[in-house]
């Protein structure tokens, strides 16, 4: 049940101020639509099941004010659910017709609100067992309508289809969405992780390095150059952890090693994704810029110590460069007298790279050099994978968030040109719907900004204006404009109904797109499936054309058709 699920107390608290802002709305809305029924006449067959749901969301204010939230996660679907089968079933409803028949995709959403995946599914099948009902009752004449006439069998078995999709629509929506959310949490924690590890090393490494130092103190600084060396692989540990994107990071990596250990030329190749060239991707020397600067690659296995280790991935050294058979001369960097190549390895002990360090002195590298450089390229792979990682995780996320707006905005244009339906204007009692766009104040900037545009009353306008956003997951979608008279304020409080009441209208209209599309679908589905039944029960081949005929015409009235069967020539056979 998901009322257990409150236990803890900050989802408890986030649940039961979800539940509190629907009901404020269901309040809401109750009132406006017992009004209106006052008003316009509807008399007692509106005004009694509209007021019965504003007593029940008033108990279940209540109920929540007192900390009981089931009730109020119970009553607030199934009372809805109720009232609108009554007003859809009963005079003067039109049945299957009756265009509050859409609200039922609002009963789905508020039960996956209140009551989670069971919960909205449960209400699913109960509104499906109604539609069966009404259709049953509509058909054998038991409710009688001014639509009921037109009720056939496949009507509420069409309809409940479409409820069916809605409800598993929404669920895969709400499942990749969590998904998606828990693998960028998963992407994150890995690259926090790291870098904890990351940290947790420099601070070690630190530590050791003042612990050495005072060794050497106390032994008249007899290994003071190797002490130098590990305050050096700090500094560029700490570098590598205040950098995450890769091409600020390889940069720095090359400038910090140059300057703490007084190197000619220090450079990053990484791997190309085919793993046949060693591209160079930073560098520090004015040499290694030009090499960059021309896109410098060099083929695996090709001559010089980079290509090599780039091959077999073993550590490579030319203590004199004149004397190695390995090194290739390179015009860029005539002042070379030592080299040393490093492989660069994933967490998964890949090969990714290569770490050259090139000096302008001849055996410039002791073994301790080595060893702690070897140390220092574990912390550059994994600054490099962290880097990557990073990259690759904010990358799929803008993807994402970039496809799913635009899914969003496709959508909402197609579904705004097909009602033909630009808005509703309402001025005390009276509402007109618009069928064509309204000029209104600071809607351009409203638009583009996502935030709320007020004017106040002057001398050439006495009203006060605000012109609000229609968000629909961050996507701005629609537009509310309030005008009052006089130099109005609008309060915290009232901002915030307002603010709700236009999210949860945005989710409405977009579950009633959802469903007009599902309908469409469903819809093509059954005349596919009535043409192909039709077609496919003849076996004579005139039979066949003449049916296949015939059901075009009949979806295209007035259309000429013709069908030819294409005959090879005799040059083809």
């Amino acid at each position: 049940m998901r009322a257990a699920q409150f236990s803890n107390s900050g989802e408890g608290n986030s649940s039961a101020k979800l539940i509190k802002n629907l009901l404020i709305i269901s309040i809401i809305a109750d009132v406006a639509a017992l009004a209106a029924s006052a008003f316009a006449g509807f008399g007692w067959a509106y005004i009694i099941p509209i007021g019965s749901l504003l007593l029940l969301a008033v108990v279940s204010y209540v109920f929540l004010t007192r900390g009981n939230l089931v009730p109020a996660q119970v009553i607030l679907p199934s009372s809805l659910f109720v009232v609108i089968t009554y007003i859809i079933a009963f005079p003067p409803g039109y049945g299957l017709h009756d265009i509050n028949l859409l609200a039922y995709a609002v009963v789905i959403s508020l039960a996956s609100l209140t009551l989670g995946q069971r919960g909205a599914f449960a209400f699913t099948f109960l509104i499906i067992l109604a539609v069966m009902g009404i259709g049953f009752a509509e058909i054998r004449g038991i409710i009688v309508s001014p639509t009921s006439s037109l009720t056939l069998p496949i009507s509420p078995v069409a309809i409940s289809i479409v409820v069916l999709a809605i409800a598993f629509i929404q669920r895969a929506l709400i499942n990749l969405l969590s998904e998606s959310g828990e693998r960028a949490q998963i992407s994150e924690k890995e690259v926090i992780e790291r870098n904890q590890k990351l940290q947790e090393f420099s601070s070690n490494l630190e530590n050791l390095v003042q612990a050495r130092t005072t060794e050497l103190d106390i032994a008249n600084r007899v290994n003071e150059h190797r002490a130098h060396m590990f305050q050096a692989i700090a500094q560029v540990t700490r570098a590598i952890i205040s950098t995450q994107n890769l091409q600020d990071l390889l940069p720095q990596i090359t400038q910090v090693i140059s300057q703490q250990f007084d190197f000619y030329h220090v450079g990053i190749f990484l791997l190309d994704s085919n793993n046949e060239f060693a591209v160079l991707s930073a560098t520090n020397s004015k040499g290694g810029q030009k090499m960059l600067d021309r896109g410098h690659k060099l083929r695996v296995g090709q001559i010089g110590i980079v290509g090599t280790v780039a091959e077999n991935g073993k550590p490579r050294i030319a203590f004199d460069v004149g004397m190695d058979a390995n090194f290739f001369n390179n015009p860029d960097l005539p002042e070379t007298r030592s080299e040393m190549a490093l492989p660069l390895f994933s967490s998964r002990q890949q090969l990714i790279g290569v770490l050259d360090v090139q000096s302008v002195e001849v055996n410039a590298f002791s073994q301790d050099d080595i060893q702690i450089l070897t140390t220092l390229t574990d912390q550059v792979s994994v600054a490099i994978t962290n880097a990557r990682l990073y990259e690759e995780t904010q990358k799929a996320l803008l993807e994402s968030d970039l496809l799913y707006r635009r899914n969003i905005q496709t959508g909402w244009a197609k579904f705004t040109r097909a009602q033909k339906l630009s808005g509703i204007r309402k001025q005390g009692v009276k509402a007109n719907l618009l069928f064509e766009p309204v000029e209104l104040p600071g809607s351009q900037e409203v638009t583009h900004s996502g935030d709320i545009f007020q004017k106040k009353a002057d001398q050439d306008d006495q009203n006060t204006h605000m012109t609000i956003p229609m968000k629909l997951r961050g996507e701005v979608v629609g537009l509310l404009n309030i005008k009052t008279d006089g130099d109005r304020e609008w309060s915290p409080d009232e901002m915030d109904i307002i603010n709700a009441i236009m999210e949860r209208a945005a989710l409405s209209i977009d579950n009633a797109r959802l469903l007009a599309e599902s309908r469409k679908i469903a819809e093509k589905e059954r005349v596919i499936g009535e043409i192909s039944s039709k077609v496919s029960s003849f076996t004579n081949r005139d039979n066949i054309l003449q049916a296949a005929a015939a059901e075009i015409g009949r979806v295209m009235p007035g259309a000429e058709v013709i069908i030819q069967l294409q005959k090879k020539n005799d040059q083809d056979r």
